[in-house]
């Protein structure tokens, strides 16, 4: 592992780069960073003593700095990793960091178009239980756990998301890895499903990579990888209550707090993994029967104009559509309002039809603007007013809303919001934000 005594952060807001900003503080090195924003990430890390600046600037990487780490947002014409170079520091991506970690653990890897960040999380709970003490690092946060973002162990294991925008996940040689799913996503770098597919065949082809792979049994993508070592996942016998779901996995019995068949397949994928590794079936049952969820996953932030407010992370058809199904099987008989902000142009063009079709469950829905990822330069195709046409002419909802930004969707939740029903909030952006406020939480 490469030794570092002052590692400077370029994005360090992000989910996971603040994880690996704590990482490396815990190691004894000297931390700092720089973002575009202010966040409740850069407070907590401030108040961990490392020091952010905002703004990228050249004169924000310390002149000792030894390694420089950046998000994948972050181009190479960003000033302060042209000053890095200019000093010939060492210089890694979030994903080369993680492949550097993974290099000194025995490591389960989680990749996939949908569910990685739950499912990572899943596989990490039951490795705890079963007494494997492991790191983790992930993008999403996990209630209970000081550090949220990030769990540091002492055992042998590193659980972590391997992401497959851009190949990251090629970076990673997990001695385990698990594919979730494998759709249409992230079109601006890949050309179609093909090359994606050809992608994660890429990744289980390294002889490095991989001495076993579980995979999904009902994804058709998936399916049609040549992979010498696997194992398949599935859900059987699925039966849904007020309060959790109930299902098969390999003839074992598993129980859910938190719903939608998604959610059962992840917790099919962990389940496979954790007995591959040695896990005891009844101790990856018990991890997963009082598994609680994770940020921007089906959670319930508050009370608003009593209403029951959420936060979702889904951003693409399949997953907006997988969502609010599992909302409507646990909410059957109560209003469901969607406030909806698409997550990048590129991804709403290519996959447009599909979200016009992603709806259907909801009862109202908003749809905010498009939101422009800082640091991706992108045509501009469709606007959110498209996409509310479309959605309208479905005729299944009671009005289908188009909002500029967060704060006329704000509004429209103030006109039509009513005691019972359930408002999620969703997107991959700061759409987030809406909802915390709502829910009066502090920002």
């Amino acid at each position: 592992m490469i030794n570092a005594k002052n590692v400077h952060i370029i994005g360090i807001g992000g989910i996971g780069t603040s994880a690996v900003a704590k990482w490396w503080q815990d190691q004894g090195a000297k931390v700092s960073g720089s973002d575009m924003h202010t966040s409740k990430i850069i407070d907590d890390l401030d108040k961990r003593g490392i020091e952010v600046k905002i703004g990228h600037f050249v004169d924000n990487v310390p002149r000792d700095c030894d390694l420089a780490i950046y998000s994948g947002a972050v181009p190479t014409t960003n000033v302060e990793r042209q000053m890095v170079a200019e000093l010939g520091v060492l210089e890694l991506s979030y994903s080369e960091f993680l492949g550097q970690l993974a290099k000194t653990k025995k490591t389960i890897a989680v990749s996939g178009t949908n569910g990685k960040s739950t499912t990572t999380a899943m596989i990490a709970t039951i490795l705890i239980e079963a007494g494997y003490d492991p790191t983790v690092i992930l993008g999403t946060k996990v209630p209970g756990w000081p550090e949220e973002n990030l769990r540091i162990g002492k055992g042998d294991w590193f659980v972590v998301e391997a992401c497959e925008h851009m190949a990251n996940m090629l970076n990673i040689k997990p001695d385990t890895a698990v594919i979730t799913n494998i759709e249409e996503d992230h079109l601006d770098y890949y050309r179609d499903i093909n090359h994606i597919r050809e992608t994660f065949q890429t990744w289980v082809d390294c002889k490095e990579t991989c001495s076993q792979m579980v995979i999904n049994r009902d994804d058709p993508e998936s399916q049609k990888l040549n992979i010498k070592y696997e194992s398949k996942f599935g859900v059987d016998d699925r039966r849904v209550g007020a309060d959790k779901q109930i299902f098969d996995v390999a003839g074992v019995e598993v129980e859910l707090q938190i719903p939608g068949k998604f959610n059962a397949e992840n917790a099919a994928a962990a389940f496979t993994a954790s007995h591959l590794v040695g896990v005891r079936d009844e101790i990856a049952q018990k991890a997963l029967a009082e598994f609680k969820g994770t940020w921007r996953r089906f959670e319930h932030v508050g009370v608003w104009h009593e209403a029951d407010i959420y936060s979702d992370y889904a951003h693409h058809p399949s997953a907006v559509d997988g969502s609010l199904r599992a909302f409507r099987e646990f909410f059957p008989d109560r209003r469901l309002v969607v406030v909806f902000e698409p997550h990048q142009h590129s991804r709403t063009h290519e996959l447009f039809s599909e979200f016009v079709e992603s709806f259907d469950e909801a009862d109202l829905v908003i749809i905010s603007e498009i939101y422009e990822v800082e640091g991706r330069t992108e045509e501009k195709f469709e606007s959110s007013v498209d996409m509310v046409q479309k959605v309208s002419e479905r005729n299944k909802f009671e009005a289908v809303l188009y909002a500029k930004d967060r704060t006329e969707a704000e509004s429209h939740l103030r006109d039509i919001v009513q005691p019972n029903d359930v408002v999620v909030v969703m997107g991959a952006g700061p759409i987030d934000n809406l909802a915390r406020k709502l829910a009066g939480q502090e920002l």
